[in-house]
């Protein structure tokens, strides 16, 4: 192979997904937006469906369609960005439901899509989406009326377990909903692990299906094996890459693996991101560039035809914490030039 290859294990997404349903008594319900977090949303919707999903959240209405053609006719698809200026033809065309998160949406929406289902988010101190106590007050009697599928939050920091704006938030969600016979929801991930106080009716997990962080029980998901270019000999002495960043201390083999950071290899992690031969760690070294990255292999008995950047020896959270960022960006940022390979049954969901 040429570039570099994506395995995405769609058994231990379903895995992921029942173990994080098993911690609750409710909806769990799967986050498949940017396509599935880099992973195939239409290939880990359809796996999820079987396991017995019926509500998929996306970003955008753009994103709804391949979820709906992979889930069928009967799973809710629900749109995070709400009833945006121009998408109520998308809307209707796949049945898609958006979450309303500000007056203006709900105007359009009620306007546009009187009979169309619809959610609505509250803003308890996250401060990015959602309708404040004020607007809140102006619409609760009237939108629900017209019964919402759900009323939801979003949790800032529930990713740590002992934040204060996690109680914060949860109090706050209760006084704006309390008495209210529409479902709710307020846990993603972090927020499953919080505890059933945080549940509600519905959870909708995301980075744990993917085996990310802060579900430490998840599942590996994602494997990426890069193909060798070339290998060569350095003297003690000569320098590799742009800028001539990295060194050799030492007489030392170096191979170089195609993949850059155009597929998502970010320029922060030579100096702290391994490799893998196997079991065997191996270190990056110089500059990653637009489409090639260079790996110290001088400590491997035998020269390597592909080496490991995801895999089970290194998560996509390891990979995170070695460029200073998180494992969503890591998956988000996975490449379209990587060939890619779905194990486990991905067949389409029935209609």
């Amino acid at each position: 192979m040429s570039t570099g290859h994506l395995t995405i294990d769609l058994g231990a997404v379903a895995a992921n997904w029942r173990a994080l349903n098993a911690m609750t008594s409710v909806d769990t319900a799967a986050v498949v937006k940017a396509d599935g977090y880099g992973l195939g949303a239409a290939e880990v919707a359809a796996t999820l469906a079987r396991q017995g999903a019926r509500i998929f959240y996306v970003a955008y209405a753009e994103e709804g369609a391949a979820v709906r053609e992979a889930v069928g006719a009967r799973a809710q698809v629900r749109v995070l960005t709400g009833h945006m200026k121009g998408d109520t033809e998308t809307l209707v065309a796949h049945n898609l439901t958006p979450i309303l998160s500000s007056l203006e949406q709900i105007d359009r929406h009620f306007a546009d899509l009187p009979e169309h289902s619809f959610g609505i988010q509250l803003d308890t101190g996250m401060n990015r989406l959602g309708l404040e106590w004020d607007d809140w007050a102006k619409v609760a009697i009237e939108a629900l009326k017209r019964k919402p599928v759900v009323v939801m939050s979003h949790l800032a920091c529930a990713d740590e377990a002992d934040h204060p704006m996690n109680p914060y938030q949860l109090d706050v969600f209760h006084q704006m909903t309390d008495g209210i016979t529409t479902p709710r929801s307020l846990a993603a991930t972090g927020g499953i692990l919080l505890g059933r106080e945080y549940h509600f009716d519905e959870c909708r997990p995301g980075i744990g299906l993917y085996g990310g962080l802060p579900f430490g029980g998840a599942r590996p998901v994602a494997r990426l094996d890069l193909p060798v270019v070339q290998i060569r000999d350095l003297a003690e002495g000569e320098v590799v890459g742009y800028g001539n960043s990295w060194q050799a201390e030492r007489p030392t083999r170096l191979a170089t693996l195609a993949a850059g950071y155009a597929d998502g290899v970010l320029r922060a992690a030579p100096g702290r991101a391994l490799l893998y031969a196997g079991a065997k760690p191996v270190p990056l070294v110089g500059r990653v560039s637009m489409d090639l990255v260079t790996v110290d292999i001088t400590d491997l008995d035998r020269d390597p035809t592909s080496l490991s950047l995801l895999s089970a020896e290194q998560t996509v959270d390891d990979l995170a914490r070695a460029a200073n960022t998180i494992g969503y960006e890591i998956l988000t940022s996975l490449g379209a030039r990587y060939s890619r390979r779905h194990t486990g049954d991905s067949t389409r969901a029935k209609a």
